[in-house]
């Protein structure tokens, strides 16, 4: 069976005062149905712009160069704004906001809100007007109630203020539920909330997953996350895909040196507060060849001279390379040819 997201070669780039910047080069992923795929990788690596592409939210000033998006045997870059924003949004890819705060108008009620969610993108059960309001209604109540909001009918008629941050992320995840979608986008959906509400957040989301029957791609930074909640990992670093695999290989033996040098970085596994040298390249001016060889640790000559291709490392997972691809070798014998 097809993987129910599939992202291939995707490169996004978005028109700048000071040029085209490449923000995506070369992205691929595959979500497979009922697991959890998450999304890792510094600020400034592509991540928001890799679920925006996927939704087709692109700004105005972005454009996919390159690439496909397949979900569920369709190609999403095929659609019309008009088709993705009555046949895909909503209805059969969810989406969960990183801040629930600014997510939820603060002068409605949360119900009318969440009303408003199903009004437009709920599938038809062939109910109309008050009938049909009564059953997004019920629909919503149970919901929140499987999300453990206190008080489920009196929560609909209160404003997002009177929630505290962990109840708000609830609401929403009961938003991007609604419509019964097949997958869940969620961007860095815990980074607000304290350990104690975050892991509650984490543990009510795997077993949604398992419960609904969806997918779930997690975009997050933070490796503890991951380790707790995903099946499987795609490693992003300045706009393109390094690593992806299943989550204990890749934890358990990271091939790339950035994954090694992001874990390396977690409290749990930091020997000091060193970090990572520098920072993630400009998409105006990416680096030649490796994106990475700027800041890696274990640098070589031929990094510079251009982009390996992704390869198989001893763990299963998929690494984009020198040391575990014979591109170096490939590339040498066409130079002395030439």
């Amino acid at each position: 069976m097809m993987p129910l997201l599939s992202v291939r070669g995707l490169k996004v780039t978005i028109r700048t005062d000071e040029g085209t910047a490449q923000v995506l080069d070369d992205v691929g992923l595959d979500l497979e149905r009922g697991r959890i795929l998450g999304v890792v990788g510094e600020s400034g690596c592509g991540k928001s712009t890799l679920i925006r592409a996927i939704m087709g939210i692109l700004p105005r000033a972005g454009a996919v160069e390159r690439g496909e998006i397949w979900f569920e045997g369709e190609n999403l870059l095929s659609f019309s704004e008009a088709e993705l924003a009555r046949d895909v949004r909503s209805s059969r890819i969810g989406f969960i906001p990183q801040d629930p705060l600014l997510a939820l108008n603060p002068v409605f009620k949360v119900g009318s809100q969440l009303l408003e969610v199903m009004r437009w993108h709920a599938p038809s059960d062939g109910t109309r007007g008050s009938e049909r309001r009564k059953r997004h209604v019920g629909r919503l109540i149970g919901l929140l109630k499987r999300l453990q909001v206190p008080d489920p009918e009196g929560a609909l008629e209160r404003y997002p203020h009177q929630f505290s941050g962990g109840q708000r992320q609830r609401l929403l995840i009961a938003a991007a539920l609604a419509c019964s979608p097949r997958l869940l986008i969620a961007d860095e959906p815990t980074t607000a909330l304290d350990v104690t509400t975050q892991h509650q957040i984490l543990l009510l989301l795997r077993e949604l997953v398992a419960e609904l029957a969806v997918s779930l791609l997690f975009v997050t930074h933070d490796f503890g996350v991951v380790a707790e909640l995903c099946d499987d990992l795609c490693v992003i670093y300045a706009g393109q895909t390094v690593e992806s695999g299943p989550v204990r290989s890749i934890l358990d033996s990271p091939a790339h040196p950035y994954t090694r040098a992001l874990l390396a970085c977690h409290p749990d596994r930091a020997t000091s507060f060193r970090g990572i040298p520098g920072s993630v390249p400009s998409p105006l001016a990416p680096p030649p060849g490796c994106r990475f060889a700027p800041r890696c640790g274990d640098v070589r000559a031929i990094c510079s001279a251009g982009n390996p291709p992704q390869a198989r490392a001893e763990s299963g997972a998929e690494v984009r390379c020198v040391q575990y691809s014979d591109w170096s070798a490939d590339l040498l014998v066409r130079s002395h040819e030439s």
